[in-house]
């Protein structure tokens, strides 16, 4: 089990450090591998020593979703059936266990029993029905590597892409456009010309966009929605473990932030998940992996705005396992993602 979790941990998550290409910390990638694989080897081993039966195990992979290690909750038994005729929800998971349980341990024909009752699973209705809401929604799908979009030599470029890309979406009649997590590479709040300029282009469409924040000389991972030549801006609440903030005591905190960061401050967060009203309908708003956590999806909204850059660490599988979360999501909750990622997966997700 030890060896198990370590190659898993591996081969699940061997991207993690990739972001450290952009701090010149690219030294570090294969210690963070591996530290990510002992991570998953003792979580895994510590599994095995609580569960040395097999039906204590079985119950053990039904709850082990909820293992979520400094918070980090991207390990899930249910994604290997995302793509599958089985249902992820969690009374459908673990019945699909039990009866994988059952089918070893019983002989002769109280096997195929167990088989049978398998293979009716496949029969429950998955939720795959459109919940659309009755906006007409562009999402382009952008590719800008990670290492120019904060170059400032490429502010005016990215910048006046964007606005080419909402000015598009107007000629197309589109009603809403949703770009990326930061597609804006800079502080919006502070960029008194360009707020009024995306104001004046809310009057002829809805525009949901990501960039930074900056208030009392706190950094925040912010969503901007401009309407009718008015703007809303609600900020990130579940911070990216080791990524947005160091989920350690303030001693170590410090201490990374200021080994390998230049003794930058973790970013600041809001107190909780925000709603936006656009064209008279609520969309939850999430940005990138907090879309993923369960505390996002209180009270079930019926629309979800999610917005992502997964260019931090493409080329990998991240895209790939963070839209198959999303989709796990979606049907856990019964609501309807707009997902926007730059480098990623952009797509309506239900």
């Amino acid at each position: 089990m030890f060896w198990i979790g370590f190659f898993i941990g591996i081969f699940w998550f061997y991207w993690i450090g990739f972001s450290f290409r952009y701090y010149e910390l690219s030294y570090l990638i294969p210690l963070v591998i591996l530290g990510v694989g002992l991570i998953y080897a003792v979580v895994f081993l510590f599994f095995a020593l609580l569960t040395p039966t097999l039906f204590l195990r079985s119950l053990g992979i039904i709850f082990f979703s909820y293992v979520a290690p400094f918070g980090f909750n991207w390990f899930k038994f249910e994604l290997t059936l995302i793509n599958s005729y089985f249902s992820t929800h969690i009374y459908i998971f673990a019945t699909f266990i039990l009866l994988i349980y059952l089918f070893h341990k019983f002989k002769g024909d109280y096997k195929l029993i167990s088989l049978l009752g398998i293979f009716s699973l496949a029969f429950v209705p998955l939720h795959v029905k459109p919940n659309l809401a009755p906006i007409d929604v562009k999402i382009p799908q952008t590719f800008l590597e990670q290492n120019k979009k904060w170059e400032k030599t490429y502010k005016e470029e990215i910048i006046n892409t964007n606005l080419s890309l909402i000015k598009e979406a107007i000629s197309e009649r589109k009603e809403l456009i949703i770009l990326p997590e930061s597609a804006f590479p800079t502080y919006l709040n502070l960029e008194k010309t360009l707020l009024l300029d995306l104001e004046y282009l809310s009057n002829y469409i809805t525009i949901y966009t990501g960039a930074l924040s900056i208030e009392d000389r706190k950094v925040l991972n912010s969503a901007y929605v401009f309407e009718n030549g008015k703007t809303q801006i609600a900020h990130k609440v579940i911070l990216v473990p080791f990524g947005e903030q160091i989920p350690l005591p303030k001693f170590a905190r410090d201490f990374i932030n200021d080994l390998f960061f230049n003794g930058a401050e973790d970013y600041e967060s809001a107190k909780e998940p925000h709603n936006f009203i656009i064209k008279g309908l609520e969309f939850r708003n999430a940005i990138c992996f907090e879309a993923t956590k369960d505390a996002l999806f209180e009270g079930n909204p019926r629309y979800m705005v999610a917005i992502s850059n997964n260019a931090w660490f493409t080329p990998s599988i991240e895209p790939t396992l963070q839209n198959l979360l999303l989709r796990y999501y979606a049907r856990k909750y019964k609501t309807t993602i707009y997902h926007s990622a730059n480098g990623g997966i952009s797509e309506v997700i239900f």
